[in-house]
């Protein structure tokens, strides 16, 4: 049987003796049913994991002891940022979870002129609470140790005008580059994604004037959340550890 991994947002110590939060304690109690002298493997965020042997579970509660600490490294040596325009219905979790599966490490969601979402004040906070989770659940499917982090909600001119010292990308159907035949090594990269109804004009000219490079992915029109997972998969077999 695979071994679960968890999410603790805690500090973790070889022998040290926790009882997992809510949400771990719900997953592991309730969900899997999980029995005292089972091992789960915990992570934090610092790029360690550490496995663990249940010591007394039920459905509300769950204590374990953590018996090793493992040095397991699964981050892209591509640094890679995305700037993702808020899209309809579950389309942003489905980018988020799959982005984070693919190795991205900053997700930015942004406002654009075309972006048809409507969001605020409560119900922001919740969807990016949602998306965080999405993130970390993502991260204990795929083996990550770093969660990525969701920044919060900006317009794309302020993310636009945001000092980044790496490549900056923008898909753009006229493009002269294609992913394949970017000219220069690149180990950090910011990947703009428009929304359904795609960038306005002015929009694209304000992504030229802050240096984003134009690229292409091929002839065909993708939707926003198909064009972001193949651009970030491109990038990662020329610049990152997709073979």
């Amino acid at each position: 049987m695979r071994v679960p991994r968890i999410y603790q947002p805690q500090p973790l110590t070889l022998g040290q003796r926790l009882s997992l939060d809510e949400d771990g304690a719900n997953h592991v109690g309730r969900v899997l049913r999980m029995q005292a002298e089972q091992q789960l493997m915990l992570f934090n965020g610092d790029g360690d994991q550490y496995l663990a042997t249940i010591v007394e579970a039920s459905k509300k509660s769950v204590v374990v002891c953590i018996s090793e600490v493992q040095q397991h490294n699964a981050e892209s040596p591509l640094d890679l940022e995305l700037g993702q325009v808020i899209s309809r219905g579950d389309k942003m979790e489905f980018t988020i979870q799959k982005s984070v599966e693919l190795g991205v490490n900053v997700i930015t969601p942004l406002w654009s002129e075309r972006c048809g979402v409507k969001l605020q004040g409560d119900r922001l906070d919740k969807k990016l609470q949602q998306w965080q989770k999405i993130a970390i659940a993502a991260c204990e499917q795929c083996g990550r140790n770093v969660v990525p982090e969701i920044r919060p909600v900006m317009k794309l001119e302020q993310w636009l005008q945001e000092s980044y010292d790496g490549l900056k990308l923008n898909l753009h159907p006229r493009a002269q580059y294609s992913i394949n035949t970017l000219p220069t090594p690149v180990t950090r990269a910011r990947l703009l994604i428009g929304p359904e109804g795609g960038l306005s004009a002015e929009e694209i000219a304000t992504a030229a004037d802050a240096q984003f490079t134009d690229i292409l992915l091929g002839p065909r029109v993708l939707r926003t959340e198909t064009a972001a997972l193949t651009a970030i998969t491109a990038l990662q077999v020329r610049f990152g550890d997709l073979g």
